[in-house]
């Protein structure tokens, strides 16, 4: 765990809305919602380091609202880069690991998609959300 990284509740909030979205986000493209949401909800619960500990904590504060993917979209992507923009300011490293915790996520939800290949709906949603990543 880095010593170097002090998040704020806000902070922690914003790094679990962002990862928690974008496996809603990637469960709400999938053909299998509810498998997707559960496998990726359990990639971000096997995180480690300091990310791990913000996105294990026993917390209320995930609020995502919307009623269509474009509304979540709206709220999750600018999360994502958020989040791995003020992780990267106080440790670079956590930032890398926010970042691959959340694509394994999404790796572990799209598995789930029929015959275990994603469609390009799925495919589609990773990129965004991989670009919202990388965006800080």
């Amino acid at each position: 765990m880095s010593a170097t990284l002090t998040l704020t509740d806000q902070d922690k909030a914003t790094v679990r809305s962002a990862a928690y979205g974008a496996v809603s986000l990637l469960a709400a493209a999938s053909d299998k919602p509810h498998k997707a949401a559960t496998a990726g909800s359990i990639a971000l619960t096997s995180a480690t380091g300091r990310v791990g500990h913000v996105l294990n904590a026993k917390s209320k504060d995930i609020h995502l609202t919307g009623r269509t993917v474009a509304e979540l979209a709206d709220q999750v992507l600018p999360a994502l880069a958020a989040a791995v923009a003020l992780l990267d300011q106080q440790d670079p490293a956590e930032a890398d690991n926010f970042r691959s915790t959340v694509l394994v996520a999404l790796e572990a939800a799209a598995a789930t998609s029929r015959n275990g290949q994603p469609g390009p709906v799925v495919d589609e949603m990773t990129r965004k959300v991989a670009a919202a990543l990388h965006a800080a």
